[in-house]
């Protein structure tokens, strides 16, 4: 790969359904100074990157059932490189900035012609000279912050008749997610569901507590003996637990029926990686893997990815890693502040430190996996600053393993009914 490769980003940011169910991603390509401008082969580079994005990275693989929506600036959409991409699996993503000229209509339907999905982006009003555009594209984005509810119902009401898939843009809050519902929007994109607010006196239930329990014993390194008092406790967990041991193949040989013998088969390891994950599952309607539960797993898993570049051969703190990554979305969904929670974990300073003040290298890989899925690309290449070890490709390489790994939790969660 080219160096201007070497110097791409990946960011990305999730869609959601009407169900709040993960639909797509969002994904930025960005030169690694945050400005694509910069590589001196201008569009082209960009246009190469991408497609070598999809085909050395594993991108399309990775999606799944999702597809992406790539940003495409003028000299972009004019730019041959564009075909090479997988069409069933992008959506292309017409900036505002590009200006709805007869060459421009020409290319989209021509685009549109060859089998691409074509959206329109950060769309607040409704403009005579985009008609031609908006007749041509599939999805049309809204962008809801600068319009109030009165506007954004007028605007709506000028779009419907156009039969085209309307997406609210910058969802800050579920009241706005209601709002659109109601208004005939059915994709999302925003972070309400990921922002840590609190909810006064939502407190954790039994079974969360026993979970939390559970993690705080495992990290302390505590006899298994300990963990199946624990266990005992919880009929329920107990027989999940069963259930999943005797499903991972093992059973096969022998059957296991005593706490002690799962435990030891199943090993410590991912004994914790499964009450992290069920922590996340806990209180969702069954059948419905929560686009948080998707968020968390992705986020544990790049970050032990990274840390294994950034301390190699060091399991323990690559287990760190993956548990910070999954603990730091975890006010979201108990709604309570992140001291309380892990409070009664006894975790290592180290990372207390990172999840409460991003301190150290723990707290670096989080920032790090925050920014790129907040798309905030110089705030990213800043982030990348502190880890010396780490380049843009190895990030993306890791994100398009850990985006994968993800939706194969998702999948495994739904069809299990967890």
């Amino acid at each position: 790969m080219s160096t201007a490769a070497d110097q791409l980003f990946l960011g990305r940011q999730p869609i959601l359904d009407g169900n709040q169910q993960l639909y797509a991603y969002e994904l930025l390509f960005r030169n690694g100074s945050g400005n694509a401008a910069q590589i001196t082969c201008g569009v082209q580079a960009t246009a190469t990157v991408i497609a070598n994005a999809f085909s050395e990275l594993g991108v399309e693989a990775a999606l799944g059932n999702c597809r992406g929506f790539i940003n495409v600036d003028e000299d972009f959409l004019f730019s041959d490189v564009l075909e090479l991409l997988p069409r069933q699996s992008v959506v292309l993503e017409i900036l505002e900035t590009v200006p709805p000229t007869a060459a421009v209509v020409a290319r989209c339907r021509a685009l549109k012609a060859a089998g691409f999905t074509l959206a329109l982006d950060d769309v607040i009003q409704l403009e005579p000279q985009f008609a031609d555009l908006l007749a041509l594209v599939d999805v049309i984005k809204v962008d809801i912050q600068p319009l109030s509810r009165v506007e954004l119902m007028q605007l709506t009401l000028k779009l419907k008749p156009l039969g085209k898939t309307l997406l609210a843009e910058k969802v800050d809050s579920s009241e706005q997610m209601t709002q659109c519902l109601k208004l005939g929007f059915t994709l999302f994109q925003g972070y309400y569901f990921a922002k840590p607010t609190i909810i006064a006196g939502r407190k954790l239930d039994h079974s969360q507590l026993s979970l939390m329990k559970l993690m705080g014993l495992l990290l302390g390194d505590a006899e298994t003996s300990e963990l199946e008092k624990t266990l005992k406790q919880e009929p329920g967990l107990t027989v999940n637990l069963l259930r999943m041991t005797n499903s991972v193949g093992v059973g096969a040989s022998s059957r296991i029926t005593s706490l002690n013998h799962a435990i030891n088969v199943l090993g410590r390891r991912q004994l914790q990686r499964w009450l992290q994950l069920l922590l996340f599952s806990a209180g969702k309607p069954q059948g419905a893997a929560n686009p948080l539960l998707i968020m968390a797993a992705t986020r544990g898993r790049l970050m032990e990815n990274l840390a294994a570049h950034v301390q190699p051969g060091q399991s323990a703190f690559a287990d760190q890693a993956f548990m910070v990554g999954i603990m730091s979305l975890m006010p979201v969904l108990i709604g309570l502040p992140l001291p309380e929670i892990i409070a009664p974990l006894g975790l290592a300073d180290n990372v207390q430190e990172a999840l409460c003040a991003h301190q150290g290298e723990l707290g670096h890989l989080l920032q790090l996996t925050e920014k790129s899925e907040e798309g905030d690309l110089v705030a990213l290449n800043a982030a990348l600053q502190h880890l010396p070890s780490l380049s843009p490709r190895r990030l993306n390489q890791a994100q398009t393993d850990a985006i994968s790994w993800a939706n194969g939790i998702a999948q495994e969660s739904t069809a299990s009914g967890h």
